[in-house]
Protein backbone atom coordinates (compact mmCIF):
# COMPACT_ATOMS: atom_id res chain seq x y z
CA UNK A 1 0.00 0.00 0.00
CA UNK A 2 1.32 3.54 -0.72
CA UNK A 3 2.06 5.42 2.50
CA UNK A 4 4.31 8.61 3.32
CA UNK A 5 7.64 6.94 3.55
CA UNK A 6 8.64 7.72 0.35
CA UNK A 7 7.87 11.54 0.98
CA UNK A 8 9.45 11.34 4.18
CA UNK A 9 12.70 9.78 2.92
CA UNK A 10 13.06 12.44 0.26
CA UNK A 11 12.58 15.38 2.82
CA UNK A 12 15.18 13.73 4.81
CA UNK A 13 17.82 13.45 1.97
CA UNK A 14 16.77 16.89 0.14
CA UNK A 15 17.79 18.40 3.62
CA UNK A 16 20.81 16.78 3.84
CA UNK A 17 21.83 17.06 0.13
CA UNK A 18 21.53 21.35 0.64
CA UNK A 19 23.74 20.51 3.64
CA UNK A 20 26.53 18.02 2.29
CA UNK A 21 28.82 18.82 4.96
CA UNK A 22 26.82 18.94 7.82
CA UNK A 23 25.86 16.44 9.93
CA UNK A 24 22.12 17.50 11.09
CA UNK A 25 20.41 16.56 14.02
CA UNK A 26 17.22 14.63 13.81
CA UNK A 27 15.80 17.19 15.85
CA UNK A 28 16.52 20.25 13.21
CA UNK A 29 15.30 17.37 10.54
CA UNK A 30 12.34 16.82 12.44
CA UNK A 31 11.29 20.24 12.25
CA UNK A 32 11.50 21.35 8.96
CA UNK A 33 9.11 18.01 8.79
CA UNK A 34 6.73 19.09 11.71
CA UNK A 35 7.11 15.28 12.48
CA UNK A 36 8.59 13.53 16.11
CA UNK A 37 12.24 12.72 15.67
CA UNK A 38 11.82 9.14 16.57
CA UNK A 39 9.88 9.00 13.29
CA UNK A 40 12.74 10.83 11.32
CA UNK A 41 15.27 8.62 13.12
CA UNK A 42 13.46 5.21 12.46
CA UNK A 43 13.33 6.21 8.32
CA UNK A 44 17.79 7.28 8.99
CA UNK A 45 18.16 3.97 10.48
CA UNK A 46 16.68 2.38 7.24
CA UNK A 47 18.70 4.93 5.00
CA UNK A 48 21.98 3.94 6.93
CA UNK A 49 21.31 0.21 6.40
CA UNK A 50 20.94 1.44 2.47
CA UNK A 51 24.61 2.97 2.97
CA UNK A 52 22.92 6.27 1.76
CA UNK A 53 23.91 8.44 4.74
CA UNK A 54 25.61 8.04 8.34
CA UNK A 55 25.71 9.00 11.59
CA UNK A 56 27.25 10.07 14.52
CA UNK A 57 26.42 10.39 18.07
CA UNK A 58 27.20 12.80 20.64
CA UNK A 59 26.71 16.76 20.62
CA UNK A 60 27.82 17.43 17.36
CA UNK A 61 26.30 14.37 15.84
CA UNK A 62 23.30 14.07 13.56
CA UNK A 63 23.18 12.36 10.01
CA UNK A 64 25.07 13.23 6.73
CA UNK A 65 24.97 11.73 2.98
CA UNK A 66 27.50 9.27 2.21
CA UNK A 67 27.41 9.60 -1.15
CA UNK A 68 26.85 12.69 -3.54
CA UNK A 69 23.09 14.18 -4.29
CA UNK A 70 24.16 13.38 -7.91
CA UNK A 71 24.39 9.93 -7.90
CA UNK A 72 21.19 9.04 -5.78
CA UNK A 73 18.44 8.22 -7.81
CA UNK A 74 14.73 8.89 -6.57
CA UNK A 75 14.29 5.66 -8.41
CA UNK A 76 16.56 3.86 -5.30
CA UNK A 77 15.11 6.22 -2.88
CA UNK A 78 11.65 4.68 -3.96
CA UNK A 79 13.11 1.28 -3.84
CA UNK A 80 14.45 1.42 -0.60
CA UNK A 81 10.89 2.89 0.81
CA UNK A 82 8.78 0.59 -0.92
CA UNK A 83 9.54 -3.29 -2.76
CA UNK A 84 6.43 -1.80 -4.71
CA UNK A 85 3.27 0.23 -4.99
CA UNK A 86 -0.01 -2.02 -4.52
CA UNK A 87 -3.06 0.12 -4.44
CA UNK A 88 -4.61 -2.73 -2.31
CA UNK A 89 -6.66 -6.03 -3.09
CA UNK A 90 -10.02 -6.95 -1.64
CA UNK A 91 -10.27 -8.14 1.65
CA UNK A 92 -12.77 -10.59 0.62
CA UNK A 93 -11.93 -13.58 -1.35
CA UNK A 94 -13.35 -12.96 -4.33
CA UNK A 95 -16.27 -15.64 -6.28
CA UNK A 96 -14.16 -18.44 -8.01
CA UNK A 97 -17.04 -19.33 -9.96
CA UNK A 98 -17.85 -15.31 -11.01
CA UNK A 99 -16.17 -14.51 -14.32
CA UNK A 100 -14.59 -11.13 -12.95
CA UNK A 101 -13.99 -12.92 -9.37
CA UNK A 102 -11.74 -15.20 -10.66
CA UNK A 103 -9.49 -13.03 -12.72
CA UNK A 104 -9.92 -10.14 -10.58
CA UNK A 105 -6.19 -10.11 -8.31
CA UNK A 106 -4.73 -11.59 -11.36
CA UNK A 107 -5.67 -8.82 -13.37
CA UNK A 108 -4.71 -6.19 -10.44
CA UNK A 109 -1.46 -7.49 -10.19
CA UNK A 110 -0.92 -7.11 -13.93
CA UNK A 111 -1.99 -3.50 -13.25
CA UNK A 112 0.23 -2.81 -10.52
CA UNK A 113 3.11 -4.38 -12.08
CA UNK A 114 2.63 -1.50 -14.97
CA UNK A 115 2.33 1.36 -12.86
CA UNK A 116 5.49 -0.01 -11.11
CA UNK A 117 7.55 -0.36 -14.39
CA UNK A 118 6.24 3.10 -15.24
CA UNK A 119 7.45 4.81 -11.87
CA UNK A 120 10.70 3.20 -12.05
CA UNK A 121 11.21 4.60 -15.12
CA UNK A 122 10.43 8.07 -14.31
CA UNK A 123 12.53 8.22 -11.04
CA UNK A 124 15.04 6.50 -12.89
CA UNK A 125 16.24 9.99 -14.70
CA UNK A 126 15.50 12.15 -11.50
CA UNK A 127 18.40 12.43 -8.94
CA UNK A 128 18.42 13.46 -5.53
CA UNK A 129 20.83 16.81 -6.78
CA UNK A 130 18.06 17.13 -9.46
CA UNK A 131 14.99 17.34 -7.31
CA UNK A 132 17.52 19.36 -4.64
CA UNK A 133 18.18 21.85 -6.92
CA UNK A 134 14.45 22.51 -7.47
CA UNK A 135 14.49 24.36 -3.68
Amino acid sequence: MISGKFAITVHILTLLSKFPEEYLSSEFIAGSMNMNPVLVRKEIANLKKNNIVESKEGKNGGTKLLKSASTISLEAIFKMTFDSVTLGYSKNTPNPNCPVGKKINQNLENLYDDINEKISLQLKGISLEDFSNQF
